[in-house]
Formats: structure tokens, sequence, C-alpha cells
């Protein structure tokens, strides 16, 4: 039985436990579950490197770019999954490192040629049924996203402190927002690490860190997002081609519109009439009034038209089936050859 070795250097065998409540939040561990079934279907023995050792693996699968890359004569046994920007994994795209694996399977379609680069989604496990009760939404607009920063030129997580400024300052009822670490803001947490500044940190954090807002962090973001009739939807960063997470689709699932800035190209891939484009609005005034005042049939037809989408073939490359075949067909079809 040949042996598959998906690596990873954060994580062990605890990836395909969909029962880890702190991993597995909103399902984000189902499309490696189905990977190793789809693997095992074959015949091959897929586990992690704790389990087995990428020196003695048949193949070996990158969960992102590694510390420790391949050798050279390991190149035909090497894959690459790649699912981090450039903001967080500058490493993962490297082009020179790249030339150390056999394939590589991203969400980037500016990479895709079907030769060296696959297409593979952010996948999902897509849902029988859509919440679209109207008499659910108590609130007008949440945001769920954990506090980060970056330097980065494409970054929106700025945009996202911008929007949660915006409302608090002029519609705080009409919002609430959730995720971690917004407790302490990332300057502050930098000056309390690094200049080991405490008390300088907790002045600033006083004045600049408190959002009153904040409804704090949160176990699944489906019990919030379906009590809510918008969600304030940025990905980490803008107009990168094909870059499109789970959080429009979090969005989609509990029936909540989303407000979506991100992938430049994300009409490609999703019907633009599910979504509000942020681009759209020039401030966050028309922004407002065109989301609070909006005619209940029309927002209706937002939700009827996620739901068709959901049930459409267009969503088939954002499934977890879609996702395990693709990367489990490519493997084998070089196996057989070799």
């Amino acid at each position: 039985m040949k042996k598959i070795c998906f690596y990873s250097d954060i994580i062990g065998r605890e990836i395909f436990n969909l029962n880890n409540p702190l991993l597995n939040r909103d399902n984000c561990l189902y499309c490696f579950f189905l990977l190793r079934k789809e693997f095992e279907k074959y015949g091959y023995y897929f586990s992690t490197q704790d389990d087995i050792p990428k020196e003695s693996a048949d193949i070996v699968l990158y969960l992102e770019m590694p510390n420790d890359l391949p050798r050279e004569s390991d190149l035909h046994k090497s894959y690459l999954l790649l699912f981090e920007t450039e903001l967080i994994r500058p490493d993962n795209w490297n082009l020179l490192n790249h030339k150390k694996f056999n394939k590589i399977f991203t969400w980037r379609d500016d990479f895709v040629d079907n030769k060296r680069y696959f297409k593979t989604n952010f996948s999902q496990l897509i849902p029988d049924h859509i919440q679209t009760n109207l008499e659910n939404k108590l609130k007008l607009c949440t945001l769920i996203a954990g506090n980060k920063s970056s330097s980065h030129s494409l970054e929106l997580y700025s945009k996202r402190r911008e929007a949660i400024r915006w409302f608090e300052s002029n519609h705080s009822g009409d919002f609430d927002f959730y995720g971690m670490n917004w407790n302490k803001n990332v300057l502050t947490k930098n000056i309390s690490l690094h200049y080991g500044m405490k008390y300088l940190a907790n002045i600033i954090d006083s004045i600049f860190g408190y959002y009153p807002s904040y409804c704090g962090n949160i176990v699944t973001k489906n019990e919030i997002l379906k009590t809510y009739k918008f969600c304030i939807c940025y990905e980490n960063a803008r107009d990168i081609p094909g870059y499109i997470t789970e959080k429009i689709f979090d969005c989609f699932f509990a029936g909540c519109v989303p407000i979506y800035w991100g992938a430049n190209n994300i009409g490609d891939h999703i019907p633009t009439n599910t979504f509000i484009d942020k681009t759209r609005f020039s401030s966050y005034d028309k922004l407002y009034h065109y989301i609070k005042y909006m005619p209940a049939e029309e927002y209706s037809n937002y939700l009827e038209n996620a739901v068709n989408f959901l049930k459409s073939d267009k969503i088939i490359p954002f499934s977890a089936e879609y996702f395990a075949k693709t990367v489990t067909n490519q493997i084998i079809l070089d196996l057989k050859q070799t």
C-alpha cells in the first residue's frame, strides 16, 4: 500500500477530527477529512507527518509552504496546497520555491495553467437547507473577524476597523461585531510584548483600543449571522484574482446578505446579484442608506439569488467534494505513471 504524508508545520492528525470544536469551527476541516477518505477509497494510506514520516512516504502533500523545503531528488513526490496570501505567508509566493514541487494546488486564478498549477478553492460543506426567515433578523448589520494588521498595500484589515468606527460614530444601534483579540489592539500588543512597556500599552489601549460595539468572541459564525440582515464581509486582502475565502459563504449559509470586498474577479465565480459590492459605494453614508432602507422585496431577492446559486452547478468548484477529487485525481494520475 502506497503511503501519502499530509505535511503541515503546525498541525497533526487532529486536522481530520471533525469533532474538535476549536479546530473545526464552521466545518473548516471538512475538506481535509474528505481528502483522506478519497485517497483511502483508492487504496492509499493517507495520514499526517506524526504518523507517516515524509522520508518514508511515497507522496508528500504539503499544507502551505514548509519551512523545510523538499530536496531536489524528491521533486517527483512533492505536492503543495497554497491557501494563505502573501499578507500572512510571503513564503507561499516565492516562485523560486515553487520549483521544488511537482504540482501546486491553489485558488489563485492568474497562476492556474493545469500543468503545474491546478485550481482549488477554499472549499465548503454545502448545506442542504438555508434559513431565510426574516423574523430571525433582529439587527441590521454585523462584522465577524479577528483583529489583525498588515503593512501590505492590498490589506483590508484597516478597512474593517474603518467600518467599525464609522458605525460606532454614526449608527451604533444598528451594528455589532465579533471576533478575536479586539479587547487589545495590535499596536498596544506590540508595545507590550516587544518593548515591555505595559503601562504605556494600557494608556494607549484605553484611548484607542476600546470598541463599544464589540460583543466578544464566538464559537460558530452561523448562530450569529442568521440573526442579522447584513454582514460586512471583507477578505483579508483585495484585488487578488480568485481569492475568495469562506467568509462570503458563511453569510450565504446563514441567510445573511454579505457586503463584500475582496477578489477583483469575484463575478467570474459568484453571481453579483447575491451580494452587495462595497466598492460601488463612495461612502459609508451611502452604503448605510442603501441597506437601512432597502425594500423587503429587494432584500428577499438577494437571499433567493444566493439560494439559487448554492443549488446550481456554479457552486461545485467551491465544494469540499470537488477539492478532494481534484487533488486526489492529479496525484493518483502521477502515481500510476511511475
